[in-house]
């Protein structure tokens, strides 16, 4: 690939995630019907790529069944639950669960290229290594502490993060087999330059399924309101 091709890319990713980012942020901000409208719309399209990856899958009838009922509650405790904790919880709480997510990509991404070594995963993700995984745990720690200090965060030790972290990447690693027994790249082409929603939400998934559950249990609360 040339210098001007692999800019161009570049300029794509960063403009898409400018986008995605903003879209949303405003829909975090009012929180209500908007961010419960994008919450459903983003559900939709996991939904149908989930289902486009298992028909091109080849997997025996009880794995292909059981993957068929996993999706739509994943998905929908998942959504539920942070709509559920934006809403109860405030704007702060639910940046939380996001944050979390966010820093285990970016700490994963960073460890992994600074660091490398033994590969975490060869036959489901090449790229991922051990030191991106424990960059991720840490980073999304570190994000967990601050943010939730600030959100009131009451009910789980903010040192969640650190499995959390590892939650996430499992959520990914667990996509990644998907489409390697697909045989693509992407789960879809939804978002120039990033792939699919499914691809973007992976991690966040068994997160907010399991703060979700927490948050519905009343073990997971907040002080104060974000």
């Amino acid at each position: 690939m040339s210098s001007g091709a692999g800019k161009s890319d570049l300029m794509v990713r960063a403009a898409s995630a400018l986008v995605m980012f903003a879209i949303a942020g405003t829909a975090l901000w009012f929180g209500g019907f908007a961010f419960g409208l994008l919450l459903l719309i983003v559900a939709a399209f996991v939904l149908v790529e989930w289902f486009t990856l298992l028909r091109k899958m080849q997997l025996r009838s009880g794995k292909a069944n059981l993957l068929r009922v996993a999706g739509p509650i994943l998905v929908g405790v998942a959504v539920a639950g942070l709509w559920y904790i934006r809403d109860a919880l405030g704007m702060t709480a639910a940046l939380w669960v996001l944050g979390m997510v966010w820093a285990t990509d970016i700490g994963a991404y960073f460890a992994g290229r600074a660091f490398g070594g033994a590969r975490l995963a060869p036959r489901i993700s090449p790229s991922k290594t051990w030191s991106g995984l424990i960059g991720g745990m840490l980073a999304a720690l570190v994000a967990s502490a601050t943010i939730g200090d600030r959100a009131g965060i009451a009910g789980v030790p903010l040192w969640i993060g650190l499995f959390m972290g590892l939650l996430a990447q499992l959520g990914d690693l667990g996509q990644s087999w998907m489409k390697r027994k697909a045989g693509v790249k992407d789960s879809g082409k939804l978002i120039p330059g990033h792939g699919g929603a499914f691809d973007r939400v992976d991690g966040l998934i068994p997160v907010a399924f399991l703060m979700g559950l927490l948050a519905f249990a009343g073990i997971l609360s907040a002080r104060v309101g974000g």
